[in-house]
């Protein structure tokens, strides 16, 4: 005779296989297929595009340093050029053997808004404005430094952005059937386990994210003695060239339409510092290492469902139409169960 309890346990493995496997909820919801959210075609492929973008915004700091190859013919172009010590030092370069010249400080804040699109969870493309206020210090090469002490600068930007997903949930559920592929697929407590972990809700999502854009100094100020030389103009300006950084990306998804976002990486910037009168200028090189944090939201293409006494509070279907029953910060598509 055969107990009753293993062979339910047994059915109720076999049937959780076999859900899995199709990848859909007790609502007919599936992940694989785009369901209907609209009554018209056009309306459905609309909602469908729509769901692809998402507003971000975020805020942060960078330690920036600056340095460059310092020659000029005529050094008393540059009146915040001098020595720091050893006054009788001559200056002893040529075009050949410039001053290597360096400075670090800090740039607080960065601000950016953009825009972000995802493609088939993938690849991830977006732009955006920018604005960041950085100080410069005191640049110094051997005995001689340019007195940049207080001075700052605020400049603004337009930037795109090409992001590679490296690992969210999609690529842990195929690491997951990567790891559980010794055990045969008769081993049904081993075949149940991952049918479970992989339906785990995973928030997380790591990028690695090339960045490209153009910069324009709005502000530079120079607060040092030499600022009181008669005619002296100082002026610091973004090269044609247009910079570039890469960056790491991590994201904690709080629903399917929000999450938070860390970002850290570099950047590589080109400067111009022009000489008194204008007629030559330096090419300064910056690296900002920076660290952002922010919020976007990604707009919902499923309509909330408005069907008076209709409690499903998960994604769920009203004559072959898709809704979704409660806000944007809360997780729509709920595998088992639901929850208020």
């Amino acid at each position: 005779m055969i107990s009753k309890k293993p062979f339910l346990s047994l059915v109720f493995t076999f049937l959780s296989i076999i859900a899995f496997a199709q990848d859909e909820d007790v609502f007919g919801i599936s992940e694989k297929a785009k369901n209907p959210k609209s009554e018209s075609a056009v309306g459905n492929v609309a909602r469908n595009v729509l769901e692809m973008f998402s507003v971000e915004i975020s805020g942060g700091a960078a330690y920036n340093q600056f340095a460059t190859s310092f020659y000029s013919a005529n050094p008393s172009l540059y009146p915040n050029f001098t020595q720091f010590q050893n006054f009788d030092t001559p200056l002893d370069i040529s075009e050949e053997n410039p001053l290597e010249m360096k400075s670090s400080d800090w740039t607080f804040p960065l601000l950016n808004a953009g825009l972000r699109i995802n493609l088939f969870n993938l690849l991830t493309i977006g732009g955006g404005y920018g604005q960041e206020w950085g100080n410069m210090s005191t640049m110094r090469g051997g005995d001689f430094e340019f007195a940049f002490e207080g001075g700052s600068y605020q400049a603004s930007k337009l930037y795109g952005t090409v992001g590679l997903v490296l690992y969210d949930a999609k690529r842990r559920q195929a690491f997951l059937r990567w790891k559980y592929r010794k055990y045969a697929s008769a081993n049904y407590y081993m075949q149940s386990e991952l049918t479970q972990r992989s339906r785990q809700v995973y928030p997380w999502r790591f990028i690695l994210e090339g960045e490209f854009g153009q910069l324009k100094i709005k502000n530079f100020y120079e607060q040092t003695t030499m600022m009181d030389v008669p005619n002296y103009e100082p002026k610091l300006a973004v090269g044609d060239k247009p910079y570039m950084g890469i960056a790491l990306r991590v994201e904690r998804d709080f629903s399917e339409y929000t999450k938070m976002f860390i970002k850290g990486g570099a950047e590589f910037r080109d400067f111009t510092y022009s000489a008194s009168d204008f007629s030559e200028v330096q090419d300064l090189k910056q690296t900002l290492y920076g660290m952002q944090v922010g919020f976007a939201v990604r707009f919902p293409g499923t309509k909330r469902c408005k069907i008076g006494g209709c409690g499903v509070v998960m994604k769920h279907m009203h004559n072959g139409i898709e809704y979704r029953g409660s806000g944007i910060f809360n997780y729509q598509n709920r595998k088992v169960g639901q929850w208020y």
